[in-house]
């Protein structure tokens, strides 16, 4: 990634100088159907981009940004500049500006298969291509020239010719259509990243929402191969409930016109927010059955990328330090959406067991960082996308709404929309609409949550006198940085039922080290003290002793199920942080998940404890600790009511965990149908899910592979059995798969991931011990080399983590110690694993400690 970085000083700097007037975009997408190859480099496509733009300084310099690998002519105010002069291969240097400048940049750009900038996908089902774009943070760069920031926002105008038969959209509609050749209307003042084209023969389905004179087209697209699973109308009804909610609360009517939908391949995130043309990864389409936790989870996609319409698209941070400005709000209002608007009312209970999670693991690694968080360029920036940035920013935000009020937080909201609509914000300009509508000091509480790293643990301490009620309840608070939290504690009695029931409740504000909770003197003794009962801030549950002997005997009867995702998630916390043993949370898992309502959380419990047993167990009570797993698995399958999510659940847990000769003969037998489980239909995907244990344990090869191929020639089976096929437990399996990863780079993001998926399998530690040398030998050339998505995906994806050892904790600092200029985001990588691993073996030692 040589050249190709922005620094946040840059950026300041061209937004002083620079303002812009408009873009007028034209591409030629008719080479992306040629059948051969380009004998020498990639692919391209011509893009001819004029940029209508200020300076404040006439006279002064400047640069505009374009990654590509031919520019064929550069025109600034009707002069021509020689590209070999000005243009370095990321940048083109532009003197001489005057106050109003015509700047007009002929290239041939690269299509992309890393899902960076304009992708091309070649459908193996029956050979038709797609396109698509993806930007942020900062690759339309690859697709047309421009100022990539976001703090320069202007009106975008795009043309584009594409083969004929095919289908076209961006963020305007469709104005006018002349032969292959379409121009959309002009779109508001927007940033560079959201700007988006969709291209190809994709299948396509209209709708409309009304409310009251606004009217919004809507449409929903995916591959043809895909058309026949695709549910337009759920993802219609969900969008409409969203505008719905959003219109109500956030009064401002979406902006943007249109509102398409696009699902498609080989899609790196979730989804992206461009107006007027949401991107989603096609995995939301479900080509078998799903859990409802999978409907739920696109559901919070769709509504998380509409709140974008307002917080992101119509106002935008100014830089990325102030990206939490969008995602953080987004990520909160998906949930809150869910429950407010869809029949998903236990959203929740998700996010206090799901996305949590993911921000817990983010705020302990060396690398955390404050909310808002100091960005100096644009390397920094794409691995701010992160656990930090989005869903503890949301919980936080859920712990503003509880401090300031629901009404307070939502007519700041309004007042901030109108203040800066179509204009660019930083920290301040949302603090200052909050304090204004609440009365509240949001100096302060910005800087103990927004301004500062790290998670806080709460911990109950009962005082009970000799007739067994409460003499004092206090919550001990611990954690490098103290913080003010609205907490509600609750206290829970075994009822005569045996359900575990909650009888007190009071909301207290913990501030420094010891708060005592007076409203719960004189309460019944509790068999159980849930301390952020209702989850109303952001901190780590931790349990006195009584509490958790409780909890050892009776979780499962919790009745509440966000009190029993919490207490499961608490659970989880101690078990990473080496403070229960993996065995004991494997223990719960059997003795409890078998009661588990809520499918969503006992998916996640299936994740956790294939973590515990296989990370965080004592290496020499792995085994058992696998065959644990499994007889508790198929049991709960045979158990399951047939037909229903939690049979399909615990099957593929089953799958995930199988460890015995047992376990994968019966896997063969429902593969082949000499074996049968009342009411489990073995559709495509659940094959391959018995599929890749069975390939990693020998116990199928390649030839079963290659029909099972045959069977699902699609994009999906394709990356199904590229990850079967790397799982395979062979030195020359492995090699191969290394190599296509490392020294080539003609595999596609997908299967990139894919290939790294398979290979790192945890039963396969000896096999993949050759890989620790080389891996630190590479990495270096690999992210100066690849693109910043592949090259993240490689440095994470084959870390040595199970090699787990102090060894490669002693590797991996020698080779931060000899390269302490690489590049900081390359190093932040090494050193997040590095930090995983050093958990791993604390929990380890844990773990050995309890054997």
């Amino acid at each position: 990634m040589p050249g190709e970085n922005l620094s946040r000083d840059e950026a300041r700097e061209r937004a002083e100088l620079l303002s812009v007037d408009g873009y007028e975009v034209v591409l030629d997408l008719r080479s992306a159907v040629d059948e051969a190859e380009p004998a020498d480099g990639p692919r391209t496509f011509r893009s001819v981009t004029t940029v209508r733009f200020r300076a404040a300084a006439p006279g002064a310099s400047s640069f505009a940004d374009l990654i590509a690998p031919k520019v064929n002519a550069v025109t600034l105010n009707g002069r021509e500049l020689d590209p070999a002069v000005v243009f370095d291969g990321a940048r083109i240097a532009l003197d001489g500006l005057a106050s109003e400048n015509v700047l007009v940049v002929d290239a041939d750009c690269a299509y992309s298969r890393t899902g960076e900038g304009m992708h091309r996908f070649v459908d193996p089902e029956d050979g038709e291509v797609y396109l698509y774009t993806q930007y942020e943070p900062a690759d339309a760069r690859r697709v047309y020239a421009n100022f990539e920031q976001p703090d320069l926002k202007a009106p975008y105008r795009f043309e584009v010719t594409a083969p004929e038969g095919w289908q076209v959209w961006s963020n305007g509609v469709e104005e006018s259509r002349e032969g292959q050749t379409r121009r959309f209307a002009e779109t508001a003042p927007i940033s560079t990243y959201i700007t988006c084209v969709v291209a190809g023969p994709y299948h396509y389905v209209t709708d409309s929402y009304t409310r009251g004179d606004l009217t919004i087209p809507l449409g929903a697209i995916c591959r043809k191969g895909l058309a026949k699973h695709f549910d337009a109308d759920e993802v219609f009804l969900v969008t409409k409930q969203g505008f719905d909610l959003f219109h109500e609360i956030f009064d401002y009517p979406y902006p943007f016109g249109k509102y398409d939908q696009a699902f498609v391949p080989e899609y790196n995130l979730g989804a992206m927010e461009n107006p007027g043309m949401v991107t989603f990864r096609e995995e939301y389409i479900f080509r078998g059955k799903v859990t409802q936790a999978s409907y739920e989870r696109r559901a919070n996609t769709i509504l998380h990328e509409m709140a974008h319409m307002w917080f992101g698209d119509l106002v935008t941070m100014k830089w990325w330090d102030d990206l939490w400005l969008k995602e953080s709000f987004a990520d909160f209002m998906g949930s809150f959406a869910l429950v407010e608007a869809t029949r998903f009312d236990q959203a929740w209970v998700t996010f206090a067991n799901s996305r949590k999670a993911w921000a817990y693991r983010a705020d302990q690694l060396p690398s955390t960082h404050p909310i808002t968080a100091d960005i100096r360029d644009l390397e920094d920036a794409k691995l701010n996308f992160d656990g930090i940035t989005y869903a503890k920013g949301a919980a936080v935000l859920k712990q503003l709404v509880a401090y300031v009020g629901r009404d307070a937080f939502l007519e700041g909201a309004r007042r901030y929309f109108k203040a800066n609509a179509y204009g660019n914000t930083t920290l301040d300009d949302l603090l200052s609409v909050l304090a204004e509508v609440s009365g509240r000091d949001m100096a302060e509480w910005s800087r103990a949550w927004l301004q500062t790293a790290g998670v806080n643990a709460l911990t109950p301490v009962v005082t009970c006198d000799a007739g067994g009620r409460v003499t004092e309840l206090a919550v001990v608070q611990d954690g490098d940085e103290l913080r003010p939290h609205r907490v509600a504690v609750g206290l829970y009695r075994l009822d005569p039922d045996g359900a575990l029931v909650r009888y007190a409740r009071a909301e207290a504000d913990v501030a420094g080290v010891r708060t005592v909770v007076g409203e719960l003197t004189g309460q019944e003794k509790p068999a159980l003290v849930l301390v952020n009962d209702e989850d109303l801030t952001y901190c780590k549950i931790r349990f006195d002793e009584a509490s958790l002997a409780t909890l050892r005997s009776h979780l499962g009867s919790v009745t509440d199920p966000l009190s029993r995702a919490l207490c499961w998630s608490a659970l989880w916390n101690l078990t990473r942080d080496g403070l229960m043993p993996a065995r004991d949370f494997v223990s719960l898992l059997v003795a409890h998940a078998g009661r588990e309502t809520d499918v969503g959380v006992l998916q996640m419990l299936h994740a956790q404890a294939l973590t515990a047993v296989t990370r965080y167990a004592a290496p020499g009570w792995r085994e058992q600790g696998g065959k644990v797993l499994a007889a508790c698995a198929l049991q709960e399958l045979r158990f399951a009511e047939p037909g229903s999510e939690h049979q399909l659940t615990w099957a593929r847990f089953f799958a995930a965990g199988a460890a015995t000769e047992g376990d994968f003969q019966l896997l063969l037998g429902l593969l082949e149908g000499s074996a049968r489980i009342d009411g489990l239909e073995v559709d495509q995907e659940l094959r391959w899910d018995f599929l890749l244990p069975l390939a990693a344990h020998g116990a199928i090869g390649e030839e079963v592979l290659a029909a099972e191929l045959a069977r699902d020639d699609t994009a999906s089976g394709k990356r199904h059995q590229v990850r079967c096929l790397a799982a395979r437990p062979s030195a020359a399996v492995k090699d191969q798969a290394w190599a296509a990863v490392v020294e080539s780079d003609a595999l596609s993001n997908a299967l990139v991931e894919a290939t790294i998926a398979g290979m790192q399998q945890s039963s396969q530690r000896g096999l993949l011990a050759p890989y620790t040398e080389p891996y630190f030998a590479v990495i270096e050339r690999i992210w100066a080399d690849r693109s910043i998505q592949i090259g993240m995906d490689v440095v994470r994806g084959l870390y040595p983590s199970l090699q787990d050892s102090q060894g490669t904790l002693d590797a991996t600092d020698a080779w931060l110690d000899a390269h302490a200029d690489a590049a900081p985001a390359l190093r932040r990588l090494v050193l997040e694993s590095r930090d995983d691993l050093a958990r791993a073996l604390r929990a380890q030692a844990c773990d050995v400690a309890a054997g």
